[in-house]
């Protein structure tokens, strides 16, 4: 009985897997950007093997460099022997523990510092491996010439208005390596809010021009903002570091337009005003300012926004008085609009 069991058991073996299909894809997407003085590579990490079943223990993910004459075909990336004939090996990422290289989900970045020389050309091929050592085909390769970027925007200045600030720079003056500025420069805005806030870029291609106006923005809220040069060239582009921070706070300016229609009806026990709402959304109050005939006006109390009606309680018999009402927005300062219409009332 028992071999019987062991003889049909043999029976049901599936035909062998090779090796080669049983290792991780190559990685994808290899990117690159020269930022500064460092090269900075990221690439996405196989989620599946070569026979495209799911990839679940990936461990190594290893980084190659080679340098190549400007102009020259790449060479060819092949894996032999646990290593990328003709290239340099030059980061070897634990998954586990990636530092200094950054991971965030299947992405990893990698920011190449490694004896770089401005206006040589790299190439680089990444390749991943399992648990077991099994490593993928490498990557695609990836030319990129290494141009020394601008050196930072010079006296950054920056104006607050209603919801907006403008922004405006002086070019770099030089190359980080020193050399003039060669090539169209392009820059590109970062912008946290709150004082102390990360930043980040707003303007999703580097602008040109040294001036830049960053709308839509809440009012009574400080902004803070720098600026990165971009050199373009025909061999690629190169970001500078940002200039030192500045800050801006956007106020509204905007008065809201006057109250309408004002009356008053005079009575021994007063003088009831009553007036038509000014249209803006942000309109937080009224202002009520009265006047005799021979004096100025002076502003003698203020309202809600909700109300549109007040009476004056302190005035005296056979007197005659003048009104007018102001709008007040919701501003930390507050504008107020021009004054309504003038109206005369007599104290009976």
């Amino acid at each position: 009985m028992l071999v019987a069991l062991a003889v049909v058991a043999c029976g049901k073996k599936g035909p062998p897997v090779a090796p080669e299909r049983r290792v991780p894809a190559a990685a994808a997407e290899l990117r690159a950007s020269v930022e500064s003085d460092a090269i900075v590579v990221s690439w996405r990490n196989p989620g599946r093997r070569a026979d495209g079943s799911p990839l679940k223990d990936l461990a190594t993910v290893k980084l190659y460099r080679r340098e190549e004459a400007d102009g020259a075909p790449p060479k060819p990336a092949i894996l032999s022997w646990g290593q990328v004939v003709g290239y340099d090996e030059i980061a070897s990422i634990r998954l586990d523990a990636p530092a200094p290289a950054v991971v965030q989900g299947d992405t990893v970045r990698w920011d190449d510092r490694r004896r770089l020389g401005f206006g040589r050309r790299y190439v680089y091929v990444v390749v991943a491996a399992d648990r077991q050592g099994r490593a993928s085909a490498p990557s695609a390769r990836l030319a990129v010439s290494f141009l020394a970027a601008p050196r930072p925007p010079r006296d950054v200045t920056a104006a607050a208005a209603d919801r907006q600030v403008t922004l405006r720079w002086t070019p770099p003056a030089a190359l980080i390596d020193g050399a003039p500025v060669t090539g169209e420069v392009r820059y590109v805005v970062l912008r946290g809010a709150g004082a102390e806030a990360a930043l980040a870029a707003i303007s999703p291609e580097p602008v040109p021009g040294t001036a830049f106006t960053d709308t839509g923005l809440v009012n009574d809220t400080t902004y803070r903002y720098a600026v990165r040069a971009v050199r373009i060239e025909l061999a690629g582009t190169a970001r500078g570091e940002a200039s030192l921070p500045v800050t801006a706070t956007p106020v509204d300016t905007t008065p809201p337009s006057a109250p309408t229609a004002l009356v008053g009806i005079p009575s021994a026990a007063g003088v009831r005003l009553a007036w038509n709402r000014s249209p803006e959304a942000d309109v937080a109050g009224y202002a009520i300012y009265r006047a005799t005939p021979a004096g100025g006006f002076a502003r003698i109390a203020a309202t809600a926004a909700a109300s549109t009606v007040f009476v004056d309680r302190d005035v005296e018999p056979r007197v005659t008085y003048r009104y007018v009402v102001t709008a007040l927005d919701g501003a930390r300062a507050p504008n107020e609009s021009p004054r309504s219409n003038e109206v005369t009332v007599t104290i009976p």
